[in-house]
């Protein structure tokens, strides 16, 4: 299925995109992902704030540092007052930060949307509009993006309006994440939603989220919905080489190509990802601690054990983590099953909302830079 995806003046081939996840997709993942497939694809940072990046924040300028061999460079952005996300696109411009935009209306978390962010802003459609014509005015020619959910909630569906809304600001590309907000990340992905998006704006490409568990997934979706691309996130969460799959799965190589990784291979990996966090954040300790929210992803499926896996997410230096893992049966072959659902899969069925925020769509939202969250990433 050769098909290539364009982003602006960047040709994404094959059509797969990293999707941003706080505490994750930092340039040591990035890193790791970019590499299995052989630097293919585009990998996209955690989510920056506009407010932290126009404040110069520290933690949010080395978020926003890219590998050199990362082309092309592509930053998202979360903001809810028009005047700050056009400030923060101009930055990224003028001093060449990054060479695409990608912006965040998908994000379902309550501190984002209780301040009207994420997915909760695209209801408000003056807002959104705004923020999509200050963004694309202030880029200077980099191309601008934006990731979505269906909706708030099933009563109160977003991604039409919003899409056309993007066309006609100027938008170069859409995701959709086939989710509404209070589904969060539980039951399925409503892949008809995506197909639908592509018939509303066929003007510019639609990209595909939600439910991708393995390169077959990713198929089946451009199959069934027509859509650009897609845009793979929690399935990849232990498992940087699904970037390998994906890549020969789109070259129409099929499974007898895809990675099936022993346990001692999977090991070396738990040990490049946590040594490279270390070396990013310029402490081992730090980088090992950072580690640990991904043992569990790395070991699923493989046996063994809850005593040996706490004492894994628990581990303090590279060495204490290498032996560790040498004291395990790293002969292990890759588990049956251990390519489904991995990541959180819970749903929360209340999205928490500014005041009065559903009370009309057309009404202008007040929200000012105050609203805007002051640090990035996880």
């Amino acid at each position: 299925m050769g098909k290539t995806l364009q982003i602006g003046p960047h040709p994404v081939d094959p059509p797969v995109v990293l999707a941003p996840m706080a505490g994750i997709t930092n340039a040591p993942f990035r890193t790791l992902c970019r590499e299995f497939s052989g630097g293919r694809g585009l990998f996209v940072s955690e989510m920056i704030t506009t407010r932290a990046l126009v404040e110069r924040n520290a933690k949010t300028m080395r978020l926003v540092h890219f590998d050199e061999r990362e082309k092309p460079r592509s930053i998202q952005l979360y903001g809810v007052d028009p005047e700050t996300v056009g400030r923060a696109v101009r930055m990224i411009a003028d001093e060449d930060l990054a060479d695409h935009i990608d912006l965040n209306f998908g994000c379902p978390v309550p501190k984002v949307t209780r301040r009207g962010g994420g997915s909760a802003l695209p209801y408000k459609r003056p807002l959104l509009r705004a923020i999509l014509r200050d963004a694309v005015r202030n880029a200077g020619g980099l191309p601008v993006t934006m990731k979505m959910r269906k909706g708030i909630d099933d009563d109160h569906l977003t991604y039409l309006d919003a899409g056309r809304i993007a066309v006609d600001e100027g938008v170069t590309a859409i995701a959709l994440h086939g989710r509404t907000a209070a589904q969060h990340y539980g039951g399925e992905a409503d892949w008809s939603a995506i197909a639908r998006l592509k018939e509303a704006v066929p003007e510019i490409p639609v990209l595909g989220n939600g439910d991708i568990w393995s390169a077959d997934d990713a198929l089946r979706m451009v199959r069934e919905t027509g859509c650009d691309g897609v845009v793979v996130g929690r399935g990849c969460l232990g498992r940087p080489w699904l970037f390998a799959d994906l890549v020969a799965a789109f070259d129409g190589k099929g499974r007898d190509a895809y990675t099936r990784p022993s346990f001692r291979e999977v090991a070396e990996v738990m040990l490049r990802h946590a040594r490279l966090l270390g070396e990013w954040q310029e402490d081992e300790a730090r980088g090992v601690i950072d580690f640990r929210k991904h043992v569990a992803w790395y070991t699923k499926g493989f046996t063994v054990g809850s005593d040996a896996r706490r004492a894994l997410a628990t581990a303090g230096s590279l060495d204490e983590l290498a032996a560790l893992l040498d004291g395990l049966d790293l002969d292990q072959p890759w588990p049956t099953g251990a390519d489904g659902p991995r990541g959180r899969t819970s749903g929360r069925n209340r999205v928490v909302l500014p005041d009065g925020w559903l009370d009309d769509p057309d009404t202008a939202a007040h929200i000012g830079a105050d609203a805007e969250l002051a640090t990035s990433g996880g």
